[in-house]
């Protein structure tokens, strides 16, 4: 996990105020995995799932579970769900965000990061445009490249866990990610750009 994306993830949850009960989906043996979270200091249980064989980080027990199936947590159990780098490699994702809802307690926080997709940053690019117009020489071999650039939008490449399926939007994270959840915040961090999406299940639910 890269250490940007970490680092947001710990102020989100430092924010949120995270106490509890916190399970990570696809948790790793690994110091920068999100059960080891500075910010989860006043959890009371930490637990990660992932599909590989049982293991453990810190003394927090890492269960191989499919996120599809959760069956080895009961209903409303965690305060906090966090989980970053796994939908994308999910065939069916949403039955994952089934899963993670289902375990979470009404009120409890979800925190979910992706890989991502958003328009890059072309104010240079224009300004570069605009200065190579008067050098019609480099203009007629760099125009195109700058304006297919423009046209695009970058995004991380292919990782296979063992497959690489999705790419998220900004309005993806809103509006299926955090769909009917009380939205938090969404942040976009690095480039090609993750998302890092926040929102709270509803109490009444």
């Amino acid at each position: 996990m890269h250490a940007v994306v970490f680092a947001t993830f710990d102020a989100i949850c430092r924010a949120q105020t995270v106490s509890g009960a916190v399970l990570e989906v696809g948790a790793v043996p690994s110091p920068d995995t999100l059960l080891m979270l500075p910010a989860l200091a006043a959890a009371t249980e930490r637990v990660g799932v992932n599909l590989e064989q049982p293991s453990q980080i810190g003394g927090y027990p890492i269960l191989q579970a499919d996120a599809h199936n959760l069956h080895c947590f009961e209903a409303n159990h965690f305060d906090a769900v966090l989980c970053n780098s796994v939908l994308e490699h999910d065939a069916t994702f949403w039955l994952s965000l089934a899963e993670m809802r289902r375990v979470a307690k009404p009120g409890a926080l979800l925190v979910i990061g992706v890989p991502g997709y958003a328009v890059p940053g072309a104010g240079h690019w224009r300004y570069l445009l605009a200065h190579l117009a008067r050098l019609p020489v480099l203009m007629s071999s760099w125009k195109t490249a700058i304006e297919a650039y423009l046209a695009s939008t970058p995004v991380l490449g292919l990782h296979d866990y063992p497959k690489d399926y999705y790419r998220f939007s900004e309005q993806a994270c809103q509006d299926i990610l955090l769909g009917g959840l009380e939205p938090i915040e969404i942040r976009r961090v690095l480039s090609p750009p993750r998302f890092v999406a926040a929102g709270r299940l509803p109490r009444g639910r």
